[in-house]
C-alpha cells in the first residue's frame, strides 16, 4: 500500500492478552461474542492509507499489507487510545448527576461540561466519571486484511461516498473528463440531517484523494402524476405546483464554485471511531 491509497478493509479487535473483542467488521463474529450493535452497519469499511482516519499503529501496518492477505499486528497504548491519566477521572455526587438528568449506570456513556466520558463505578452516592477513552492504556491486537483496493476513478468516487456516508449505490455519477464529476444525490439526502456533515467531506475527499477539481451536486424533484379518477387527491414531491423533472433546483445544483468552503476545516461529526 500506498499513502493516499483508498482501501477495503475487515478487520477484528481484540484486546491483547485477553479473549475480548472490542470491534470488528464480521456481523456473525459479534454475535458470537456478545458484542453485536444494533446500530452499526456490518461489513468491509473504506479508508485512506496514512490519512489518520485510523489508529496510529494499524494506520502505520497498512503500508506493508498486500490485497487479500491476512495479518495480525499488536499496537500498543502509545500508538492507540494513550495511557488512561488519572487526572481525567472524576468522582460526583447523585445530586449533581440529578440536575445533569443522569441516570448513574455503569458503563454508560455521559457528556459533562463538553467533555465525553463514561461511568466506570457507582457507590455510597458517588458515580465514579472516567473522561479517558475505554481503551486507554490497553494494548491492541488486530486481525486485519484489505479486501479491495479502488483504481478506476468511478470506484474511488463511489468509495468517498460509502466512507463518509454510505448508501453509495444511491448515488448517479457522471465523470466529465479526468477532474469533474456530477452526483445526483438520493432522495434521502433531501432530509438527512447527517448529509449536510457528511457533503463537506465527500467534496473535500474528492479534492484530495480523487483528485476532482469540480462537483456539482444534483437533486432532482419529480412532481407525481396526478391520481385517476376516484383515486384520491394526486400527491407531489418537492414544491407545489412546480414540475422539477430533468431541471437542476435553484439552490441545489452546487458548482464547485459554491463548494469552496470546503477548503476549510471541514466538520467531523463526534462518533467514537472504531478501528480509528
Amino acid at each position: 500500500m500506498e499513502k493516499g491509497d483508498i482501501i477495503q478493509l475487515e478487520y477484528e479487535g481484540w484486546i491483547a492478552g485477553t479473549n475480548e473483542l472490542f470491534d470488528t467488521t464480521n456481523e456473525d463474529l459479534a454475535r458470537k461474542e456478545e458484542v453485536f450493535d444494533e446500530e452499526k452497519k456490518y461489513g468491509p469499511i473504506y479508508t485512506v492509507v496514512g490519512a489518520g482516519r485510523l489508529i496510529q499503529g494499524l494506520d502505520d501496518e497498512l503500508l506493508k499489507a498486500e490485497p487479500g492477505k491476512e495479518l495480525e499486528v499488536e499496537v500498543p497504548p502509545e500508538k492507540a487510545y494513550g495511557v488512561r491519566d488519572p487526572k481525567s477521572i472524576e468522582t460526583l455526587n447523585f445530586n449533581k448527576m440529578a440536575r445533569l438528568k443522569i441516570e448513574p449506570e455503569v458503563g454508560k456513556t455521559v457528556v459533562i461540561g463538553n467533555r465525553q466520558g463514561w461511568i466506570s463505578a457507582v457507590f455510597a452516592g458517588r458515580v465514579r466519571v472516567d473522561f479517558n477513552h475505554r481503551l486507554a492504556s490497553k494494548t491492541l491486537r488486530y486481525k486485519y486484511k484489505v479486501v479491495a483496493v479502488p483504481k478506476a476513478p468511478e470506484e474511488r468516487v463511489k468509495a468517498i461516498i460509502g466512507m463518509n456516508y454510505g448508501r453509495q449505490e444511491e448515488f448517479q455519477l457522471a465523470l466529465e473528463g479526468e477532474d469533474a464529476v456530477t452526483l445526483t444525490l438520493p432522495d434521502v439526502c433531501k432530509y438527512d440531517p447527517n448529509w449536510t456533515i457528511a457533503k463537506l467531506r465527500v467534496v473535500s475527499d474528492l479534492r484530495e484523494f480523487a483528485a476532482m477539481k469540480t462537483v456539482v451536486m444534483r437533486e432532482v424533484y419529480v412532481k407525481k402524476e396526478a391520481a385517476k379518477e376516484g383515486e384520491g387527491a394526486p400527491a407531489t414531491e418537492g414544491h407545489e405546483g412546480h414540475d422539477h423533472e430533468g431541471h437542476e433546483h435553484e439552490g441545489h445544483e452546487h458548482e464547485d464554485a459554491a463548494l469552496e468552503h470546503v477548503d476549510e476545516p471541514v466538520p467531523k461529526a463526534p462518533e467514537e471511531p472504531s478501528a480509528e
